[in-house]
């Protein structure tokens, strides 16, 4: 279960498996987000306080990842479709929910969309096999790779014409 990818088998099935994907990568963002805040900005004193200011991201992104995937492929299931549309919907509906976490009903429109645009293009460029961070390729990445050619260019046998001078 700790090594399922989203995307491991086709949309619709597996939703557990998928929502706890999901969760596992907004936990580590709302950790991340909640260390930023707890050192940065808020300061809380002692440990309640502390594990609120945590739990206060890390909820609501597990809540709105769990959100997305079961939404999507419950969706997908009820449609019998395979597109965009699910992602949307999937993205709308934490959209929502990120409205109901910052009680604000002035941005739910607004982030309903942005997010269930976000999750089309994901779903769009998974379809096409785009890569939005490729993998960079170093020069040199252990000692082994010091006698590997990083030439440009190949030589050319046919134009290394030159001789030692011993002829």
């Amino acid at each position: 279960m700790l090594f399922y990818k989203y995307y491991d088998t086709p949309e619709g099935q597996d939703i557990y498996k998928k929502a706890f994907v999901t969760s596992k990568y907004a936990a580590l963002t709302g950790l991340g987000i909640g260390t930023y805040d707890v050192l940065m900005y808020s300061h809380p004193k002692g440990l309640f306080n502390t594990a609120y200011r945590f739990g206060y991201f890390i909820v609501p992104m597990v809540g709105m990842a769990t959100t997305f995937a079961v939404t999507a492929n419950a969706i997908q299931n009820y449609r019998g479709k395979n597109d965009e549309l699910n992602y949307f919907l999937g993205g709308a509906a934490s959209g929502a929910l990120f409205a109901v976490w910052q009680r604000s009903g002035l941005i739910a429109l607004p982030a309903a969309v942005v997010l269930g645009v976000a999750a089309a293009i994901k779903k769009q460029a998974y379809d096409n096999n785009f890569t939005f961070f490729p993998q960079i390729k170093y020069a040199t990445k252990s000692a082994v790779n010091v006698k590997s050619d990083w030439s440009l260019v190949k030589d050319v046998e046919e134009l290394k014409t030159w001789t030692t001078g011993s002829q």
